[in-house]
């Protein structure tokens, strides 16, 4: 008869961001053991809280499902004489299997036949399993920085104080560091006092509600989402809440009571981002606006227990807050007594790494890629004069007090203090803007002048750590690389500046080395690097990963021209008679490398059909040469099939390495010439069929 079972690992308090994470593989890792084990079940819950994970497996088998264990043994020709009878090859094996001779099979396998004996094995009974299983699990279990405690081994998130581990009624014994499993739990650390015995995993659930602890991580969320509302609403506000918060908010406490609180009005005064930041980022409150969405002097936070003394946790958290945003307002008013202008000298004593200089020399160069930049898109002189000006400001703001002590507002302060400074509203914008996108998902720039400052300050960052040989590995990126490059990607893709990024890589390589030769090195890892970013996002955008290595081998130096190839060349794939295009292509590709040149000598050409090649390639080359500089592929792909026929042609009847020197090297320089064509579109040899 199938029960159920809980498994719960009392911890000291979790860190709030490695929860969601270990739910999820506390789930993945329990199926996979339970699949191993044959241990049939109808569902497996995880659910968490800062001090517990729980492992809740409904109608769990009570034994493994019988099962049949084959043993290969020796060949038959090996296990039997001339006359028939068992070798010693065959009866040691029969020994060691505790087997008879009639318990044998022929079987055959990869053409020759085999002995095998198949013994029928009871399950185990799911009771003894579990001591095996359950500390498994959570030795499987990982997070991104764990601990040791007292003198045990073992690595944790956080001390593992207590286990709880019930099947139906019964208690499944075992210890991991000197803890044993038991049927006693804990309820809210300060709401509840002393061991809770558990009898059964019914009573398990039912006794935590009971001790003030709710258990299901989304039923606490509700909670804190529902009762915020309500309290926001209550003084004419809404709740904005992210989901980042939320989640953090979720796991930090076990029984949530969400309480309204207040600030002083006169806070209302500064910008929003300098109110909302210590609430969010240092206090995990909520803020609340009105139907307009101006901020309101309200906050709500969750406390973790009931209601008891309410306003007197109130009072405490105004208290805090209202330290926070007085010294906000100090830091404000004494920033904004001076231009921004003012600060960029003070980046010249500010490092930005080791070997890379100060935030002073970053600015020079960001100023001078800004420029570059601005001159490939042909921006007008006061276009040019806006990024430039942005670029100068750009990084000023991080030697201010209020981003000293709230770096979290960098970008954002400098856009107020440009403000602030009489600088033009473009200017304070990019500023903002540059740093964006921060993470995965995050919003993008939206003016021209915030994409070009933000694709040159990141540029900078990615080409100066490469110099250094300060290259992400396969597990690490101190420096934000990866994100960076598809920052800069996403950008451009998504109506920003189409400029040619390999000149940009040249133009910034130039500032951090002086040899040649190192300097081509260190572009050559950078486009690799930028390559396998791009694959990725194309093939996110449904382009096949054979079809984004074609195009890559190809031309990259405008990445939204490498993006129009890979999607025509997806739609060119679905010919019908592909298979037998890309069949002559490829032979192209692979005699082309054998060029010397592509210099081709028309005079030469003694085979009719490789005249006619010729006569089709250069028709084909000069429609092609057309639409690529239209950039319209579909129609370019659509010429280039075409040369099909006459190639086919061409290889039946012309043989391409002949053994007149002059005659090899003509016709090898016209497959040399119809793969550069290709070449400007794609590496069709790349390509699967």
């Amino acid at each position: 008869m199938a029960k159920d079972m809980v498994f719960e690992i009392g911890t000291e308090e979790l860190p709030a961001k490695y929860i969601p994470d270990t739910v999820i593989q506390l789930k993945e890792k329990a199926e996979e053991k339970f699949k191993s084990s044959m241990l049939a079940y109808e569902t497996i819950k995880v659910y968490a809280t800062p001090r517990r994970l729980i492992l809740y497996i409904k109608n769990l088998a009570e034994k493994q499902e019988d099962y049949v264990v084959t043993t290969k043994g020796p060949a038959r020709k090996s296990a039997f004489d001339e006359q028939g009878n068992p070798t010693k090859a065959l009866l040691g094996f029969l020994n060691g299997q505790k087997a008879a001779l009639e318990d044998i099979k022929i079987r055959e396998l990869n053409g020759a036949e085999y002995v095998y004996v198949d013994k029928e094995v009871s399950g185990r009974l799911t009771d003894e399993l579990l001591k095996e299983i359950l500390p498994d699990i959570i030795k499987l279990l990982g997070f991104p920085k764990s601990m040791r405690w007292g003198n045990y081994d073992m690595r944790f998130a956080r001390p593992i104080r207590w286990l709880l581990a019930i099947y139906g009624d019964e208690i499944i014994h075992f210890d991991i560091e000197n803890v044993n499993s038991s049927n006693y739990t804990y309820g809210h650390r300060f709401l509840s006092s002393g061991k809770l015995i558990i009898e059964n995993t019914d009573m398990f659930f039912k006794k935590l509600k009971e001790s003030y602890v709710v258990y299901d991580q989304d039923e606490r969320r509700q909670i804190i989402i529902d009762n915020s509302k309500k309290l926001a609403e209550s003084v004419g506000g809404k709740l904005i809440y992210d989901e980042e918060l939320l989640n953090e908010v979720t796991y930090i406490v076990e029984y949530p009571t969400p309480l309204l609180g207040t600030f002083d009005v006169e806070f209302l005064r500064l910008p929003n981002e300098v109110v909302i930041t210590p609430m969010k980022e240092h206090q995990r409150y909520f803020p609340v606006i009105d139907g307009d969405g101006k901020l309101l002097p309200y906050f709500i936070t969750v406390r973790n227990g009931g209601s008891d003394y309410i306003d007197e946790v109130r009072k405490g958290n105004e208290r805090v807050l209202r330290a926070r945003l007085k010294d906000a307002d100090f830091f404000y008013e004494e920033d904004v007594k001076l231009p921004l202008e003012h600060y960029v000298d003070k980046l010249k004593n500010v490092l930005f790494q080791a070997e890379l200089g100060t935030l002073y020399d970053k600015t020079q160069r960001i100023m001078g890629i800004c420029e570059d930049i601005c001159a490939q898109l042909n921006l007008s002189e006061s276009e040019t004069e806006i990024v430039k000006r942005a670029a100068y400001l750009s990084k000023a703001d991080l030697v201010t007090q209020m981003v000293y002590e709230f770096d979290e507002l960098q970008g954002i302060m400098g856009m107020y203090y440009a403000m602030e400074s009489g600088e033009k509203a473009e200017v304070a914008n990019a500023i903002k803007e540059q740093y964006k996108p921060a993470f995965a998902g995050d919003e993008l720039p939206e003016t021209m002048a915030g994409k070009i400052l933000s694709i040159a300050d990141k540029i900078d960052t990615v080409v100066g750590c490469f110099s250094k040989g300060l290259e992400p590995t396969g597990s690490q990126d101190p420096y934000g690389l990866r994100r960076s490059v598809i920052g800069v990607i996403n950008i451009i893709f998504n109506d920003g500046p189409d400029i040619d990024i390999l000149r940009i890589l040249d133009k910034t390589a130039a500032y951090f080395v002086d040899n040649i030769e190192e300097k081509e090195n260190v572009k050559s890892k950078l486009i690799n690097f930028i390559k396998q970013r791009l694959k990725g996002i194309l093939m996110d955008d449904g382009i096949r990963y054979d079809v984004a290595d074609a195009v890559l081998d190809g031309e990259t130096r405008h990445l939204p021209d490498v993006k129009k190839r890979a999607v025509s060349l997806m739609k060119w794939l679905e010919n019908d008679e592909i298979e037998l295009i890309l069949t002559a292509f490829k032979r192209v590709s692979n005699l082309a490398k054998f060029a010397e040149n592509d210099m081709i000598r028309p005079e030469l050409f003694v085979e009719e059909s490789e005249k006619m090649m010729y006569d089709s390639f250069t028709e084909v080359r000069d429609k092609v040469d057309i639409e690529i500089k239209k950039s319209d592929y579909d129609k370019a792909l659509d010429i280039i099939k075409d040369l099909y026929h006459s190639l086919n042609k061409f290889f039946d009847e012309v043989l391409v390495m002949a053994e007149d020197n002059d005659l090899k090297r003509n016709r090898l320089a016209l497959l040399l010439s119809i793969q550069n064509t290709m070449m400007q579109i794609a590496n069709f040899s790349l390509i699967s069929y």
